[in-house]
């Protein structure tokens, strides 16, 4: 068995309460099956809280405060936890965003706006105000700056491997003035070309296909099961039961056969893109 990696307690507020986590556990003789029964949640979503990568629902803290007999400890300092977490992330987006950094594959299907990890500063700075008109000046930056952020994980030397689908009506529609397009459609490009990334268009013409519905995000971990994650309207939800999460990423497998090849996906962004500069795009 390859030795454990223990979490660094000095790197964030979550990885100093997950170390405090599984020093307490260990401290009672407790494994993480046993700290997890009778609770609502698995063993892997426990560890996950002790690597620094998952928040601790209240619930949870209520369990292991009683399982541990730590007088409430955890459960009055997940809220902390909770908002170190965030970084200028919407709350339900916190823990993708985290989860983000420790992927070894993330897949996702982008219907409505080009995906987070993609996005420019112009692009997502739009998306924010669009979408929430009502947010002061400084928290929409904050918010810019925490989503454009999340992208320095294409610079890592591990970083995951990558696969995204989307709808072609988003880089047919500018959602920006041409200039921003064009530089939000050369950065998609960049990415993908830099990052040995797929990327897969699906046309216009498309009228049925899998995963209609919404977007999705597929997560895998080298050491921990795959997720998925939803979004909607102010709201998002991580989904870990193993019989949804492989049925989501079969319907992924069949919306992978319904769009363009890679290359001819990307040869439409980069054309889309010197249509845009060129004052030769009609949406």
């Amino acid at each position: 068995m390859p030795p454990r990696k223990d979490t660094d307690a000095s790197a964030n507020v979550p990885s100093f309460y997950g170390a405090e986590l599984r020093f307490k556990r260990e401290a009672a003789g407790l494994t993480l099956e046993q700290l997890a029964e009778g609770s609502f949640r698995g063993v892997p979503f426990l560890s996950l809280i002790e690597r620094g990568e998952r928040r601790m629902p209240l619930d949870l803290a209520q369990h292991v405060d009683k399982r541990l007999g730590t007088d409430g400890f955890f459960e009055r300092r997940c809220e902390d936890a909770r908002k170190a977490k965030q970084s200028g992330h919407a709350e339900y987006f916190a823990d993708v965003a985290e989860m983000e950094k420790y992927a070894e594959s993330i897949e996702e299907w982008a219907p409505a706006l080009l995906p987070g990890l993609l996005q420019t500063e112009g692009y997502a700075r739009k998306v924010i105000q669009t979408g929430s008109p009502w947010l002061p000046p400084d928290t929409v930056e904050k918010q810019v700056n925490a989503r454009v952020a999340r992208a320095t994980l294409w610079g890592r030397e591990e970083r995951p491997s990558f696969w995204v689908i989307v709808r072609e009506e988003l880089i047919r529609k500018p959602l920006l003035p041409s200039g921003e397009m064009a530089a939000q459609l050369e950065h998609i490009a960049q990415v993908i070309r830099s990052t040995q990334g797929v990327l897969q268009v699906l046309p216009e013409t498309t009228a049925a296909y899998p995963l209609m519905m919404g977007m999705i995000k597929v997560m895998t971990f080298p050491d921990a099961p795959p997720v998925v994650y939803t979004e909607g309207l102010h709201s998002g939800q991580l989904i870990d039961y193993p019989a949804l999460v492989k049925d989501y990423r079969r319907s992924y497998d069949l919306l992978r056969a319904a769009a363009l090849p890679p290359e001819m996906s990307l040869d439409m962004i980069e054309q889309t893109a010197e249509d845009y500069r060129n004052g030769k795009h009609r949406a």
